[in-house]
């Protein structure tokens, strides 16, 4: 299990923030120190890096900071940015901030700036002088993804990640770890279905645990302490007791165990212990196996695609609040091209309920969001048909008037 040996604060945002989600942004100011705090923003990652440091900046200095940018970015124009990693005036005042945040964009353009070949350079070092200090690392999108010892790079197709596609410094990379070694880090998790290429991942890396942080959330994370902030939450990923089938030619997975933290939320990484928000604690608490359950929720759904926005989500909550002891979903790709590895394989995703599987749903004000702890996954792989279906078409009439005539139906 991970141990809280982190200096600072790492503060990971899923992507998509919204310039109004003030309470993610004034909690890294306030962590920062508060009004007059110098945060250092690196748009290092984006296409746009002006127009996109610009916004960060002014949401930051809206609840307070005192935020300034880093030059240093590949798509940065009119900017020398061997220069500017060697400026020693420079490198000294992101070193003397507060806090560090970096924008989304390409998390390869971040890894390869501050840490070509692996080798680290020394404006990152003015940036772990800041961590080690005591101070805030946050990153959005590509900015938290590289918070991890080991990141993903380039690993868009979940459903390729799942049938095996997984290559050093294509599909992954190293990160800049600012989090526990043990901890893979992902955004735009329920967005993008990204459980999907999270598994494996975490498999093929040996890490027991993995955080997907969704679209317009944040997780703080600060001595070995998850708290999750927001319009959305995120995923913790644990595979302790996790098997799998070395026999089978496909990835595969079995008792894999999900929890879904939302808005205000709180886990301990050393103890595993989950706190759920105030609101939660005065809504309703769900225990499948406790006598006398009712399900608040009656669908029974199948997902044709669990990997699709929102459905896993979605999956977790029927399991825990639904008539049936497990919900399924499919991962595969309906129409694959004509260059797809193994396209006639895709995965079936199985929750179920074991022992441990409770969660909480606030109710009032609009609010019935859901936290589910302790769901378990399998995930078993498949052959599907190619086509998947296909069109019913007219019977010829002779057909029809010889079906009709055993019924006893002809005229």
């Amino acid at each position: 299990m991970p141990s809280p040996t982190q200096a600072g604060t790492v503060i990971v945002i899923g992507g998509a923030l919204k310039a109004e989600s003030d309470a993610v942004w004034q909690r890294m100011v306030d962590e920062a120190g508060g009004a007059g705090a110098a945060i250092a923003v690196f748009p290092t990652a984006a296409a746009d890096p002006e127009r996109v440091a610009a916004q960060i900046v002014a949401a930051l200095n809206r609840c307070g900071a005192r935020a300034h940018v880093v030059p240093v970015a590949p798509h940065l124009e009119g900017v020398d940015l061997q220069a500017a990693l060697r400026d020693e005036a420079l490198i000294a005042r992101v070193a003397a901030s507060d806090a560090v945040f970096f924008s989304g964009g390409s998390q390869e353009f971040i890894v390869d700036t501050l840490q070509p070949a692996g080798r680290p350079t020394a404006m990152l070092g003015a940036i772990h002088a800041v961590f080690s200090a005591g101070g805030v690392v946050a990153g959005t999108s590509a900015g938290a993804a590289i918070m991890s010892r080991l990141m993903f790079r380039d690993a868009m197709d979940n459903l390729a990640v799942l049938k095996g596609q997984w290559r050093a410094g294509r599909e992954y990379d190293q990160g800049l770890g600012f989090v526990d070694p043990a901890l893979l880090i992902d955004q735009h998790f329920l967005k993008r279905g990204r459980i999907g290429r999270m598994l494996p991942a975490m498999r093929a890396l040996g890490l027991r645990l993995g955080l997907g942080v969704d679209e317009n959330a944040a997780v703080v994370i600060k001595g070995g302490r998850l708290e999750v902030l927001g319009g959305s939450g995120a995923l913790l990923v644990d595979l302790g007791e996790a098997s799998h089938d070395a026999a089978l030619p496909a990835f595969n997975l079995r008792g894999a165990r999900l929890s879904y933290l939302d808005h205000g939320d709180c886990h301990d990484l050393a103890s595993g212990v989950t706190t759920p928000a105030p609101r939660k604690l005065t809504g309703t608490c769900i225990d499948p196996a406790a006598p006398g359950f009712k399900p608040g929720l009656e669908t029974d759904r199948y997902f044709l695609d669990i990997l699709g926005d929102g459905c896993l989500l979605g999956a977790m909550t029927q399991l825990l609040d639904g008539p049936g002891a497990e919900v399924r979903g499919l991962a595969y790709r309906a129409n694959p091209p004509s260059d797809e590895r193994a396209p006639d394989i895709g995965f079936e995703f199985r929750l179920h309920r074991a022992p441990g599987l409770v969660g909480w749903r606030s109710a009032g004000h609009g609010d019935e969001g859901y936290t589910v702890l302790g769901a378990r996954l399998d995930v078993v792989p498949v052959r599907v048909a190619n086509p998947l279906f296909l069109p019913l078409t007219a019977e010829p009439a002779h057909v029809v008037e010889s079906a009709q005539c055993q019924a006893g139906t002809a005229p």
